[in-house]
């Protein structure tokens, strides 16, 4: 089983480096980070996690900035987007940011999506909630295309451009691993047409393993799985072991350096167990 780490990496809380470096002396295999560019002040859209939104979710450092902060001090770690607003940014410039953090990492990017759930966040991008599924797959092979083609090209509904350069091309090839948000059979079908592998949201591993089932057929394949915010417990590990899940991730609390140190020492001791 691999352990890593998921955050929000805000202002308040421990730097990036220091970070990084715990992550990686305590033997943590990946680090997810968060995104969200705002959070308009007025919202109608509901927080998912119920009750009012917290503060981390508008204070969050860029993820490629800091991402590239923690790979300049670490060299096994691996470095995850958990997600990246796709539907929140030009495909363009997030293709070379990605190559670029792939490469300065020496191929250690992982590429966490999805397509978000604030509405009135993406509308402030110019995005319409009600296509941002077609939005974020056209984002996608056209990230694609350009990590991979020598003069790339893309003609769709929503992302246009005619031949272009664009380098750095990602270290890992043919690009670093697109891990799918989301759950449900739309996800599903991104997971077969786009994905690389799947990262589920917060679950039993009794509720995930019928989820697993259905997303492999529906991919016609054995994707990896990897799980956000699971019990630091030795036994729910070993739940979702037994149901195919390759990673899962335990919350890491946005705290300052020490009170993290700390709390992540608490988690190293559950993660030597399975390493």
């Amino acid at each position: 089983m691999k352990i890593g780490v998921s955050t929000f990496v805000t202002d308040q809380g421990i730097r990036p480096a220091p970070l990084g470096r715990a992550l990686e002396e305590r033997g943590f295999e990946s680090l997810f980070i968060a995104e969200h560019s705002h959070i308009p002040v007025e919202r109608r859209t509901p927080y998912p996690g119920g009750g009012d939104l917290p503060e981390v979710y508008y204070r969050t450092l860029d993820p490629f900035v800091t991402l590239a902060a923690i790979g300049a001090v670490t060299e096994r770690l691996l470095l995850g987007t958990g997600i990246l607003l796709v539907v929140q940014r030009d495909p363009i410039t997030t293709a070379n940011e990605v190559a670029s953090l792939d490469l300065v990492s020496n191929g250690r990017a992982v590429f966490g999506v999805g397509a978000g759930w604030n509405r009135e966040e993406m509308e402030n991008h110019g995005t319409d909630p009600s296509t941002r599924g077609r939005l974020m797959n056209e984002r996608l092979r056209a990230m694609r295309e350009l990590w991979t083609k020598e003069k790339a090209e893309f003609h769709g509904e929503f992302v246009n451009f005619d031949p272009v350069f664009q380098w750095p091309k990602p270290v890992q090839r043919p690009h670093p691993p697109i891990y799918v948000g989301g759950g449900g059979d739309a996800t599903f079908r991104r997971i077969a047409d786009l994905g690389d592998a799947w990262l589920a949201n917060s679950g039993s591993p009794e509720e995930l393993g019928p989820q697993i089932k259905r997303m492999r057929e529906v991919a016609g394949r054995e994707v990896p799985v990897t799980v956000y915010a699971v019990p630091e417990d030795a036994k729910a590990i070993e739940g979702y072991q037994r149901v195919g899940v390759e990673r899962v991730l335990f919350y890491l609390p946005t705290l300052p350096e020490a009170e993290t140190l700390a709390r992540l020492d608490a988690m190293s001791q559950i993660a030597a167990r399975f390493r």
